[in-house]
């Protein structure tokens, strides 16, 4: 079976899967473009089709400056499409999406209030009384693992440490969407299994609709019931569509073994290699 026909095949199954369930996420022939100097135009994203199931992980992955993030931003409501149509459980997203959390690469905890208030500020504006708010951010901070921690400040947390109250702080609101922007990305490799066990262990318990970009292929396929390749800009497009067909629940650091990972870790990189080296070169361009 050639490259091609891979990512066709792969395709399908992912479309065929997709139509069965309600979508957290549409975006249909999405075009995103930014202005530069001299009054020029940057075509960032051309044309894009992609379809998030209700329950479904989804992983985004390509080279760098490809758009990913870009198409996180345009599903939070952060970003408006030149062209084409967002729909978000079925409706056009207007303004922001009040359905999705975001987490960001960057934690954004607020240095001055400890963890139990940065995790309890979620759903204080939203209009929930402070002490109901204080017991539900108590809860979800002995769901990550840091019950005992509630009195600290950000400073005095680990990289791994913050990120988990990170994921507190946007769990709390029980958002129906979750967009993951390398959350895990600063992290150390052994610091970024632990957090990847207790991602699904966390997203095991209801399945939100997760968009989860991410440079680490092995991090995709580990974690996504899916996996989506876009192509190096400008104007990237998505390339492949490959559905992880790896039983869960899954092991982070085992699943590496699993020789069906060793298998779609090599037909997507197969798809991928290229448009990475199309970046590097493209990027050693504009340096010179």
């Amino acid at each position: 079976m050639t490259g091609s026909e891979e990512l066709k095949n792969f395709g399908s199954q992912a479309e065929t899967a997709g139509t069965a369930v309600r979508r957290a996420v549409r975006l249909d022939k999405v075009s995103i473009s930014f202005g530069i100097a001299g009054g020029k135009r940057f075509d960032a994203v051309a044309d894009t089709d992609l379809d998030v199931a209700d329950d479904e992980f989804l992983a985004i992955v390509g080279p760098t400056g490809c758009g990913k993030s870009t198409l996180l931003n345009v599903a939070a409501g952060l970003l408006e499409p030149a062209s084409g149509t967002v729909e978000i459980f079925g409706r056009p997203l207007k303004g922001l999406n009040r359905e999705a959390g975001y987490l960001f690469q960057q934690d954004s905890l607020m240095p001055w209030k400890t963890v139990l208030e940065n995790v309890a500020i979620g759903l204080e504006v939203s209009g929930v009384r402070a002490d109901e708010a204080r017991v539900s951010a108590q809860q979800w901070l002995d769901r990550v693992g840091l019950g005992g921690f509630g009195d600290r400040y950000p400073r005095m947390l680990s990289g791994g440490q913050r990120k988990r109250v990170g994921l507190a702080q946007v769990l709390i609101r029980n958002p129906k969407l979750l967009l993951m922007d390398e959350p895990f990305g600063p992290l150390d490799a052994q610091t970024r299994l632990i957090m990847g066990d207790l991602l699904l262990k966390l997203w095991s318990e209801d399945k939100k609709a997760v968009m989860f970009v991410t440079h680490d292929l092995d991090e995709a396929i580990a974690l996504a019931d899916r996996i989506v390749i876009m192509s190096a800009g400008p104007r990237s497009e998505i390339i492949g569509d490959f559905r992880v067909s790896i039983p869960r629940p899954r092991d982070i650091a085992e699943i590496r073994h699993d020789p069906a990972f060793t298998e779609l870790h090599r037909s997507i990189w197969h798809a991928l290699r290229q448009e990475v080296m199309t970046a590097y070169q493209q990027t050693n361009v504009v340096a010179q």
